[in-house]
């Protein structure tokens, strides 16, 4: 793939109403020749900056006449919009980057990523669900149901390994290995690793792959672990709406996702008394801090039983 057939690609993702103008284009180059950034870390980078561009030219009109006032001024303009803190935190992002790289290549004569101040980002709490709860979702499949053997397997294994659903879509036949009781995993950065598999979702996936990946297999279903109906790969939109689905069957409708699945595993892993270490390999993170979240999530929990519980309550 070529730099050029990936910013023509990317161009169809989000495409802003203008652009990419001649320093976005050459900067998104940049990321994936240079940087070799993920395709859809690139395009998020290309919506936001698209929109920049858009302010540039109607704020101050060109490059050489950029402020940091002009750049302030679209950051405001963003939290009028209603926009969350964390996707103002990615647009201040992708114009680091953007402004630096500017910079470096002459074509600002003033460093301006300095003079940005960042949102703070206010530490959300995830959204994770009872232990009872997790367990009714996992026993949601019927059994007369066509697809019971593969959409348990799915469900099983996204709360067993804690995977994002974009690792999960990814995930073929010859990265799990039902023997050892493991699954190797490639996550954001390309970086691998290695996650056991618990032995629910291995009996789980063996059904599944025994008995009824076969028959779903079409000629594009390739090695991929999970397939649709049609025969190809199931994809990121299906496997959130069969989570939903069996969500709502057990009357958690609206509150659980694939990713709420991401976040139970870890919160039940560390009430459970697991190391926050091993936790942070497990999930991916590239940054403790990321996975500290989740002992505030176990912090809250505790409270609740304290004022359900204590006495004197």
């Amino acid at each position: 793939m070529t730099a050029s057939t990936m910013t023509a690609s990317t161009r169809t993702v989000g495409r802003p109403r203008s652009l990419p103008a001649p320093a976005v284009k050459r900067f998104l180059d940049y990321l994936f020749v240079e940087c070799g950034l993920a395709g859809s870390t690139i395009a998020t980078y290309q919506r936001c900056l698209g929109e920049f561009w858009d302010h540039l030219v109607t704020r101050c009109g060109a490059l050489a006449a950029l402020t940091v006032q002009d750049v302030q001024q679209h950051l405001i303009a963003l939290q009028q919009r209603g926009l969350s803190v964390a996707t103002i935190a990615q647009h201040v992002a992708a114009l680091r980057m953007f402004l630096r790289y500017l910079h470096a290549q002459g074509e600002l004569r003033r460093d301006l990523v300095s003079l940005i101040e960042s949102p703070k980002r206010w530490q959300a709490i995830p959204r994770s669900v009872h232990e009872r709860q997790i367990d009714a979702l996992l026993q949601a499949p019927d059994p007369a149901d066509e697809f019971f053997l593969r959409d348990t397997a799915l469900l099983e294994l996204l709360y067993a390994t804690g995977i994002r659903v974009s690792e999960a879509v990814d995930l073929t036949v010859s990265q799990v290995n039902l023997k050892v009781g493991y699954l190797r995993c490639i996550g954001k950065g390309s970086k691998e690793r290695v996650i056991p598999i618990g032995t629910s979702a291995v009996r789980a996936l063996r059904a599944y792959l025994q008995r009824q990946r076969a028959a779903l297999a079409g000629p594009r279903a390739g090695d991929a672990l999970f397939l649709s109906r049609t025969g190809r790969p199931l994809d990121r939109t299906n496997m959130w709406r069969l989570v939903r689905k069996y969500a709502a069957a057990v009357g958690l409708e609206g509150q659980v996702s694939p990713h709420t699945l991401r976040h139970c595993f870890a919160t039940h892993l560390l009430a459970g008394g697991a190391d926050l270490r091993i936790v942070q390999e497990l999930l991916g993170h590239a940054d403790v801090r990321t996975t500290q979240v989740y002992l505030h999530v176990d912090e809250a929990r505790l409270k609740e039983v304290h004022r359900l519980y204590h006495p004197r309550q």
